[in-house]
């Protein structure tokens, strides 16, 4: 009886205890860039399986949109983290002296693609070029396109703006369009009944990294261990949204975006994999999240090369290293 009684008094002990530790998790809110979709699964699965509070966090995801600007909110400390899209943005920040760093990159590929349709002569990245028009948007002309034109050979007069609508592409079987490789080729097999060639800037040359967790450097200086919490829950989520059962997660992401399909859903993810957006290259060793110094030097360069970006930006105030590649979760990976 005695021991039957420790026992119980034990297990009131711990559960007083856990209950105290759920309580005491810190709230904090990540801004994505966009509607609630695939590409944001690894957060959404990391809240649903409850890996950000196995170290202490209460994460609450706030979906950008089309009227939504996050990084004013992260600036003004609405958002404690942000979604990148790539590394153009943290060095905008360092030139604008702003203090905000990047602190993981969830995708080590930019999802970024130029489609081109089949049997038309643009079945090889290099013959793009020679199509007959480029349909781009404009953020895509002004960074992306720039490194096309200056380091490929690609005409800038070609170009005609992108309307989000894949009708064109489809008309004009000797155009090319940009897309994201979860997203556009998806839309253009439902409308134009075909798939297009797929290629993807990262696998040419396009290196910077997309995705990216932004943090002002205040949390970091004061709240590190937030920091860490969250960027090591984060790449846990991403692997068990890859290779795990990831239906509590999207069912997260249909609730706050209830167009969000199961087919595109599915496609999606497919597609990460098939091309190794989250999980390639140095992830294999370091875990998702990955960067390395010599990887943001190469696509600055580029960038200045391209007059996208301006010379003489120390560069190194836009990120950290000092919470990633230690192979978090590649224990996860099935």
């Amino acid at each position: 009886m005695y021991g039957k009684e420790k026992i119980t008094a034990g297990a009131i002990v711990l559960l007083a205890a856990s209950t105290l530790g759920a309580a005491a998790n810190e709230k904090v809110t990540f801004g994505t860039n966009w509607l609630a979709e695939p590409e944001h699964g690894g957060y959404y699965q990391a809240v649903a399986d409850g890996t950000y509070a196995a170290c202490g966090l209460d994460v609450t995801i706030s979906q950008g949109g089309p009227q939504v600007s996050g990084r004013p909110l992260l600036l003004a400390g609405k958002l404690d983290f942000y979604m990148g899209g790539n590394l153009l943005s943290a060095f905008d920040a360092v030139q604008q002296g702003i203090p905000m760093r990047v602190v993981a990159a969830d995708f080590q590929k930019d999802p970024q693609v130029i489609m081109s349709q089949p049997g038309q002569g643009l079945d090889k990245w290099e013959d793009l070029k020679n199509a007959e028009q480029y349909i781009l948007g404009d953020e895509g002309a002004q960074t992306f396109f720039q490194w096309m034109v200056t380091e490929l050979g690609f005409d800038a007069a070609k170009r005609v703006p992108y309307t989000f609508n894949p009708a064109p592409f489809i008309a004009n079987k000797k155009s090319i369009q940009q897309g994201y490789v979860t997203s556009e080729p998806f839309a253009v097999q439902k409308q134009g009944g075909f798939m297009p060639n797929q290629f993807l800037l990262a696998d040419y040359g396009w290196d910077t990294y997309a995705t990216t967790v932004e943090v002002m450097q205040e949390t970091i200086d004061k709240r590190p261990e937030v920091v860490q919490c969250f960027v090591d829950g984060s790449a846990k989520g991403w692997y068990n949204y890859l290779y795990g059962d990831n239906k509590a997660a999207n069912d997260m992401i249909k609730k706050d975006n209830p167009d969000m399909t199961d087919e595109q859903i599915a496609f999606s993810i497919e597609q990460l994999k098939k091309f190794g957006v989250v999980d390639s290259g140095d992830t294999e060793k370091l875990g998702i999240g990955a960067m390395t110094e010599a990887r943001i030097q190469s696509f600055y360069d580029k960038m200045v090369k391209a007059k996208v970006a301006q010379p003489g930006i120390d560069i190194k105030k836009a990120y950290t290293l000092a919470f990633i590649n230690k192979g978090v979760g590649l224990d996860l990976k099935k």
